[in-house]
C-alpha cells in the first residue's frame, strides 16, 4: 500500500465533527498503525501549556512511561526545540534517545505547526531498522497539516 492511499482516509477522519479532537487523533493513530507495516507505535505529543515540555496525547502501541518529555530530551524533545523533522534510522546510534521499548529500532518525529508555532508532533516508532523514506516524511507532514487545521 502506498501512503498516498491513506490521505483521503485521513481527511475523512479529520472532518468527522461528531468526534472529539482526541477521538479523531486516536483514529488517525489507529489508521496508520494498522495500514503501514513498519509503523509499530504511533502517537501525538503536544506542548504542555506554558511549560517547556511535551505531554502525551492519543496513541496506539505498547504503553509508555514517557507521558511527559522535557524540551531537548529524546527525539521528541529535540524536535520541540529544532522545529524540524527528525528521522532516526537507528535509535541505538543516538546519544539523546529515550528508549520506550527494546524492540524499537527506528523513529520519525514530525512537528505540527499552528500559526507558525510548533504546538506538538506525531511520533512513530518502528521495530524495523531504517524503514523511513522521504515518502514517509512527506506523508506525515500532510498528516500534521491536517491535524493543525483541527486545532486552529
Amino acid at each position: 500500500m502506498t501512503l498516498d492511499i491513506l490521505k483521503p482516509k485521513i481527511k475523512t477522519i479529520v472532518t468527522q465533527d461528531i468526534l472529539s479532537l482526541d477521538e479523531r487523533l486516536l483514529k488517525i493513530c489507529e489508521l496508520l498503525e494498522a495500514n503501514v507495516a513498519y509503523y509499530n507505535w504511533v502517537g501525538f505529543y503536544f506542548k504542555n501549556g506554558d511549560k517547556n515540555e511535551l505531554k502525551l496525547g492519543p496513541y496506539v502501541g505498547e504503553p509508555t512511561d514517557h507521558t511527559i518529555i522535557p524540551f531537548g530530551k529524546g527525539i521528541c524533545g529535540q524536535v520541540a526545540i529544532s522545529n524540524e523533522n527528525f528521522v532516526v534510522p537507528d535509535v541505538a546510534a543516538q546519544d539523546n534517545y529515550i528508549a520506550c521499548s527494546i524492540t524499537v529500532k527506528a523513529e520519525i518525529v514530525i512537528p505540527i505547526f499552528v500559526n507558525g508555532e510548533n504546538i506538538g508532533q506525531i511520533d512513530i516508532d518502528s521495530n524495523t531498522p531504517d524503514p523511513f523514506t522521504e515518502a514517509d516524511e512527506r506523508f506525515l507532514e500532510f498528516v500534521c497539516k491536517e491535524v493543525a487545521q483541527l486545532i486552529q
